[in-house]
């Protein structure tokens, strides 16, 4: 009998508050497992990276992967934050010091090969002579990726290209899936052969695993709060004869000594090197989530001006704070952490009247956000830049709306995901502006203005 034993993470999300104590436990169990000759692997399955965070912000994700090389990890896959949110340099040398293999079989460059950090998949002998193909897929945002230098395929298509070779050169077959439940669950009932799918990007957890069909489906939630595991049996024959999958919750770990110090040394070593001062402020500028503000104006317009478009909108709630005085790098991070990018959609007088219209529900105004990339709570209100309104008239600079012209509109990209104005946006077509985030621009005009 032999048995492997698989831990895995995802969506961590650089919340690096709950990074002492996965260390500490992930290097307890190797060190329990090698003392007994145990084989054991560990995997990331994305957005390990997020750029809120001032030490993935300042180190553009390097920072992150000596943490997985710290750790010992086996394999990674990359998430969207990896993906979308590094401009393509950045993500190109993000791995240039991995000590972990980087399995993405549907990211190429744009001559159709691999970029030299990527395998689509790799084979890992156990030291039972077990053989372990491992291939990873990341989700499926062609659009970006391709605005950004990359070319991205769809991801079931591109596993049927590989899975007869990795089967032929494989006892035990683990799909590393930054997809999402449903994908997996798809892919699950589509590749019986697959033994074990490690999930991740919708964020959901399973406490024991799902069976679905023959593959065992693994998932640990988000933010490090869990850490999973999977445990398989094998006979001589090498045939698994057991699975299991566990989760940890990290509350639950032993404590770290000096933890909190551990947590302020990333946040410390970040926040010096982003203290690159931008410009001076003369008087303050304020942010409020019910009340347009001479920032949140500034902003809008700088977001118009960036996208060189007829009108902009923007909501109040992407501010989480004030500014005043000497303005640095790490300031305009810690009030605009969104990955957001600017975004441009061309609308018929009737259509934007719509739109506009739908921003005055009161009900949008508080809702409470997560996710879209949106790192705030409420989206707060709506501020307009070259839009006015005069009660049941709507104007475009300074001109009453044409219902017969089209119009071009600058926004936060997070409106366009077809989450909200669901009657006009989603079959829109979109002009995204990458890498700049918001706060990119906010640093533009700033500058500008100085």
């Amino acid at each position: 009998m032999e048995t492997i034993h698989i831990y895995h993470t995802n969506d961590v999300h650089s919340h690096l508050e709950n990074w002492p104590r996965i260390k500490q436990f992930l290097a307890e169990r190797q060190e329990r497992h090698h003392q007994k000759e145990e084989d054991v692997f560990l995997f990331d399955i994305g957005d390990f990276i997020d750029r809120w965070h001032p030490f993935t912000e300042a180190t553009r994700g390097k920072g992150n992967i000596g943490l997985l090389n710290e750790s010992q990890y086996t394999a990674v896959t990359i998430g969207n934050n990896e993906g979308v949110n590094l401009p393509f340099d950045d993500l190109n040398e993000l791995y240039v010091n991995a000590q972990f293999d980087v399995l993405l079989a549907n990211l190429y460059q744009q001559n159709g090969e691999y970029p030299n950090w990527v395998k689509p998949y790799k084979v890992y002998r156990t030291k039972k002579g077990t053989r372990v193909g491992v291939i990873g897929l990341t989700a499926h945002f062609a659009h970006l990726y391709g605005l950004l230098g990359w070319k991205l395929t769809e991801p079931t298509a591109e596993l049927k290209i590989w899975i007869e070779q990795v089967k032929e050169e494989s006892d035990v077959i683990i799909l590393l899936s930054h997809l999402g439940l449903h994908e997996d669950e798809s892919i699950a009932a589509e590749f019986p052969e697959i033994d074990v799918i490690l999930g991740s990007h919708t964020h959901h957890f399973l406490e024991n695993g799902k069976l679905v069909g023959e593959s065992l489906l693994g998932a640990a939630g988000k933010y490090g709060y869990f850490v999973g595991k999977v445990t398989l049996n094998l006979n001589e024959q090498k045939t698994i004869t057991n699975k299991e999958a566990v989760l940890y919750d990290n509350k639950e770990l032993p404590p770290v000594k000096n933890e909190q110090k551990q947590i302020e040394a990333y946040l410390t070593k970040g926040k010096t090197l982003l203290y690159q001062k931008v410009t001076t402020l003369t008087k303050p500028l304020n942010n409020e989530l019910f009340r347009e503000t001479e920032f949140s104006l500034m902003l809008c317009r700088a977001l118009r001006d960036w996208c060189n478009t007829d009108c902009a909108m923007i909501n109040a709630g992407l501010l989480l704070g004030p500014l005043s005085g000497d303005v640095t790098v790490y300031d305009l991070l810690t009030i605009c952490p969104h990955p957001i990018n600017p975004c441009v959609v061309e609308l018929s007088g009737k259509e934007l009247e719509n739109v506009l219209w739908q921003t005055k529900d009161e009900a949008l105004v508080h809702r409470e956000i997560k996710g879209l990339g949106f790192r705030g709570t409420l989206l707060g209100i709506f501020v307009y830049d070259q839009i006015s309104f005069d009660e049941e008239i709507i104007f475009v600079a300074g001109t009453e709306l044409d219902y017969e012209r089209n119009y071009t509109l600058a926004l936060p990209d997070m409106f366009t995901f077809g989450h909200f104005f669901k009657d006009v946006l989603p079959k829109k077509e979109k002009k995204y502006y990458l890498p700049e985030f918001l706060r990119d621009l906010l640093k533009w005009k700033l500058q500008m203005q100085h």
